[in-house]
């Protein structure tokens, strides 16, 4: 009984110890005093959650308190969101309502808290057409208020700093959602640092083995960063110096997911990458110099101390980037003859990097915490395109998450209007994305457009700089072939709903003409007669029936009376039989018979020979061979699937699908083979291709099922598809692959 007692003694010192961390943390800010009112949120919290824990074991109150702790250290918000952090799952978790809590805290705290109820949870939650509704819902509290959505992402930081305590199918799920849509949405809100954190910890618990080696290698190499840093940034503080600035010099180190995602998209290894290092500069502005004068005026000290790259400037003080970001880059070559990117940025210009835009943002309704007045115009248009594309939802949910996460990541470029106004579209945008970004009824009607005063189709891909003057014609119409041209949120979401205006009205008049032809032939138009014609001519329901027979793509006749009327019913059977829709199809009955099996999801499900041939199938979008990292997937029909981790399939899925994953192990017997390709290049010449095969073939005894080899310019590309039984076998066959002279690169795809 004592321990009991001493236990619950101490956890109450810890969670008082917290909280008053909490207050500290708030009280060092700029934000009005109002520690009363937070206090009392945690006290009621407190009450609130007494007796329930986490899966790590500690008291609930304790997450809640770290959250409110992010949202006031890390983001910058004060005391109504700290107050409506720690109250956030008040309501989800208990008998508690948001009367009560708006009779308490008054309707602001009520208002955002009310907004996280409805949210928590159900991105993640158990379908993924929920899941994506849901995130519409996180999007309207966007509008309303964004501190809803700013409190939600600390809540999922928190979550993902303690993931540890979580089952491994678990970890996928919450990892592969976080770099799905959490990080990009950071990204998008200007949230470097939250960003940054979440895609390494995503990456920590989906890679734990090559998150390991990045690290391990990250600190090998720090001294010689070090020296490199203090090298080349001390002629520049000489410099700065003399100019009398204030300022501060980091280094900026790129994160281990950032690395290991280059490694990936580049093939390239660890020591071939050669950004790691970057240099900020990050001074205080003077009363008599404007900041961005003060910018340019360290630039131009820059190049004269270092050679620029002509290529590698970057002004996103004259035209911020969309999330709010503001700096200068320049890339310069030290002595040592490396390139080093340099990013110069007032003190203001760093926190709004480092914290975002969002974190100042000018609440519209109430009293706001925050002094800080900022220029919001391009947050303001990105909510209203989010707005505008939220009016009009596609039917899809999964379609209308993947439209909104298109442009969360994107990079941007700047073009010009004819009048040379400015327009931020993200990177790989086309003629039509501008179009669009005009308005509705000029991308409806665009043909083509005019970039620089040359004729391009809609098609073209605009560059950073690019003067666009769109061509119209009101006798161009949508189609959805614009879809696959359109690679911006919202003029996809135009094109959908031009679409599907388009489709209703099909619809109409095909529904029409069914009526017309049933009466006519003195049919009942009833649900069983419309779910005849369905199965006669192959369509899931009714809607698609309309369609095609408003569009002309289906006329109906007298086979349709007569088998609406049961005559040459056999006939008609036979034919739809004949197309395989009432065979017992072997596949089907294999799945059938798999739905039935259950696994249990806090267990890994076992890769074996046998289970390979009869219960689970390698998924054909990654080829996943032993030793890879990998999960597992079952779908509607029970059908297991196997991915690699980090496969786009697999990210697909662990976001929107996390109830259907498994954590999965190999334990495969060595015996069977499996097919993997490996991409060489470099330089030929005379004896490559024999080498090539000696290695593959009579050294490691591997079967070569495909080789292919072209030669031009005296450089080579080659392909090398073969069996193997694991990894290991392709790492010693890439390892030896590269000791061959003249080979500069060889990666498994």
């Amino acid at each position: 009984m004592d321990e009991v007692k001493t236990k619950e003694q101490q956890e109450d010192a810890m969670v008082e110890a917290a909280f008053e961390h909490l207050v500290d943390s708030y009280l060092q800010t700029k934000h009005r005093k109002k520690v009363d009112i937070i206090r009392k949120a945690f006290n009621f919290a407190k009450h609130a959650h007494r007796g329930v824990r986490r899966l790590s074991g500690e008291p609930y109150i304790m997450h809640p308190i770290a959250v409110a702790q992010i949202v006031c250290s890390e983001i910058g918000l004060g005391s109504t969101s700290i107050c409506s952090a720690l109250l956030h799952d008040v309501v989800e978790d208990t008998e508690y309502t948001v009367e009560d809590i708006e009779n308490m805290f008054g309707p602001k705290i009520a208002q955002i808290v009310d907004g996280l109820t409805k949210i928590s949870g159900g991105i993640f939650g158990e379908h993924a057409s929920a899941q994506a509704e849901n995130f519409k819902k996180l999007l309207l509290t966007m509008n309303d208020d964004i501190r809803v959505i700013l409190i939600k992402m600390a809540d999922r930081l928190h979550n993902m700093r303690t993931l540890g305590s979580q089952p491994a199918n678990k970890r996928y799920k919450i990892s592969g959602e976080t770099l799905y849509i959490y990080a990009p949405l950071a990204n998008r809100l200007g949230l470097n640092t939250i960003k940054s954190e979440l895609e390494n910890l995503s990456f920590k618990y989906e890679h734990p083995d090559e998150y390991a080696a990045i690290v391990k290698k990250l600190e090998a190499t720090e001294n010689e960063r070090n020296t490199v840093f203090d090298e080349f940034t001390a002629p520049i503080r000489t410099q700065l110096d003399a100019m009398g600035i204030e300022y501060e010099i980091k280094a900026r180190i790129k994160s281990p997911y950032s690395i290991w995602s280059k490694m990936q998209t580049k093939h390239i290894p660890f020591e071939e990458i050669y950004d790691i290092l970057a240099v900020r500069i990050i001074f205080t502005p003077r009363a008599n110099i404007a900041e961005r004068n003060e910018c340019f005026n360290i630039y131009v000290a820059l190049t004269q101390i270092y050679s620029s790259h002509p290529d590698r400037f970057r002004d996103w003080i004259t035209h911020p980037k969309a999330n709010g970001y503001r700096a200068l880059h320049v890339t310069l070559m030290s002595n040592k003859g490396e390139w080093i990117e340099v990013q110069i940025r007032s003190t203001y210009m760093d926190e709004i990097a480092e914290k975002g835009f969002a974190a100042h943002w000018k609440y519209k309704e109430g009293n706001t915490d925050t002094d800080n007045d900022v220029n919001d115009t391009e947050l303001d248009k990105w909510l209203v395109t989010i707005k505008e594309i939220l009016d009009d939802p596609q039917p899809d949910a999964m379609d209308f998450l993947d439209t909104i996460k298109l442009n969360l990541y994107a990079s941007e470029i700047f073009v010009f209007t004819p009048k040379g106004e400015i327009r931020i579209l993200p990177t790989g945008a086309t003629a039509l994305d501008f179009a669009f970004s005009i308005h509705t009824v000029v991308g409806t009607h665009c043909i083509g457009a005019k970039v620089n005063h040359k004729l391009v189709p809609m098609t073209y891909k605009l560059q950073s700089g690019d003067q666009v003057e769109i061509l119209a014609s009101r006798g161009s119409m949508v189609n959805r072939d614009w879809l696959t041209i359109a690679t911006t949120a919202k003029a996809k979401s135009k094109i959908l709903a031009a679409i599907r205006k388009e489709e209703r009205a099909l619809r109409i008049q095909g529904e029409e003409r069914l009526t017309e032809f049933l009466e006519q032939h003195e049919l009942v138009k009833d649900t069983a007669n419309i779910d005849k014609l369905c199965r006669l001519h192959s369509f899931a329901k009714p809607d698609d029936l309309y369609l095609a027979i408003g569009q002309q793509k289906i006329t109906l006749g007298n086979s349709d009376e007569s088998y609406l009327k049961g005559k040459n019913q056999n006939r008609t059977w036979n034919r739809i039989l004949s197309f395989g829709r009432k065979k017992t199809d072997p596949e089907k009955a294999k799945k059938e018979a798999t739905e039935e099996v259950k696994y249990d999801k806090k267990k890994p499900i076992i890769l074996t020979d046998q289970g390979l041939s009869t219960t689970y199938h390698l998924a054909t979008c990654c080829n996943p061979i032993p030793g890879d990292s990998v999960m597992a997937y079952q779908d509607p029909d029970g059908t297991i699937y196997v991915h690699q981790l980090q496969c786009d399939a697999a990210l697909r899925l662990k976001a929107n699908s996390g109830n259907r994953l498994y954590a999965a192990k190999w334990d495969m017997g060595g015996e069977r083979q499996f097919v993997v390709s490996v991409k060489i290049n470099g330089v030929d010449r005379v004896g490559m291709l024999n080498q090539i095969t000696q290695v593959v073939s009579q050294t490691l005894n591997v079967n070569i099922r495909k080789l292919e080899i072209e030669a031009r310019d005296g450089i080579f590309e080659g392909l090398i598809i073969m069996y193997v039984h694991d990894t290991n076998e392709v790492k010693t066959i890439v390892k030896d692959l590269k000791k061959i002279p003249n080979i500069k690169q060889v990666t498994r795809v």
